[in-house]
């Protein structure tokens, strides 16, 4: 996939399948922008990348501070293209009845009230230019409940109605919504999930997940028109034939 002068915006770059997916379309030819609270980490990525990138310090839970990270992306190149929602949090893990409930909505804040953030200040930006892609990275816990994980798999099950009600309200304008499902990544949120010793997720050994630039590497590939059959879905990482698709066997 060629994404010689196309613009990606990342959130929660700064490590995991954010940082791999900016490696990725970087490297496939794109301009990206960074977005992560982690201000130095992002900066050394960017500067690892080199000028096609910029590093852009964001809440995502804070709406200004995404709708002016959309203004400086496209002020510094020109365009939006991609939009990838990765940005997410899982911690802490809790059984429902003993959450703390600032805890428990902060993670609503990021996970889902994020995403309709992000595509809030993009979507606009793409339909004037005519089109664009957004991407959101789910769950399957947005389809079957997981104990101790009802902030996140609300979260998710919410991220995946937004994509579908993205993609009724724009597919018309241009715009191609879709999530992606990567099934389990060797990132640090896996880290979080291991040390809490809760539910069967935590239980998998670390060889059993796949590396973060798997779904980078497929996030690419669905910004192509070999994925046009996904709009308003999921794409399951689980499913042999897209990883063959991708070229990842």
């Amino acid at each position: 996939m060629d994404m010689q002068g196309k613009t990606v915006m990342i959130t929660g770059a700064s490590r995991g399948i954010g940082a791999e997916a900016a490696r990725v379309f970087a490297q496939a030819g794109a301009q990206v922008a960074l977005l992560a609270r982690s201000q130095e980490a992002i900066a050394e990525l960017a500067g690892e990348i080199g000028q096609q990138a910029i590093a852009i310090p964001c809440n995502v839970a804070r709406y200004a501070e995404v709708s002016a990270a959309v203004e400086t992306t496209v002020g510094a190149f020109g365009s939006l293209d991609v939009l990838i929602n990765n940005a997410g949090v899982i911690e802490p893990i809790s059984h429902l009845a003993e959450a703390d409930p600032a805890d428990w909505s902060q993670v609503i804040d990021a996970n889902l009230k994020g995403v309709f953030y992000g595509m809030r200040a993009a979507v606009p930006v793409m339909r004037h230019q005519g089109g664009g892609t957004v991407l959101t990275i789910s769950s399957g816990a947005a389809h079957g409940p997981v104990e101790a994980w009802s902030h996140y798999c609300a979260s998710k099950a919410g991220v995946h109605m937004l994509t579908r009600c993205l993609d009724k309200e724009e597919a018309s304008n241009g715009i191609r919504a879709m999530g992606l499902s990567p099934g389990t990544v060797a990132t640090q949120m896996q880290r979080e999930i291991k040390a809490s010793g809760i539910n069967p997720v935590s239980q998998l050994d670390w060889s059993d997940h796949i590396p973060a630039d798997w779904p980078a590497k497929c996030l690419l590939w669905m910004c192509g028109p070999d994925a046009d059959a996904f709009k308003g879905q999921e794409v399951s990482l689980r499913d042999e034939d897209i990883r063959r698709a991708v070229g990842l066997t």
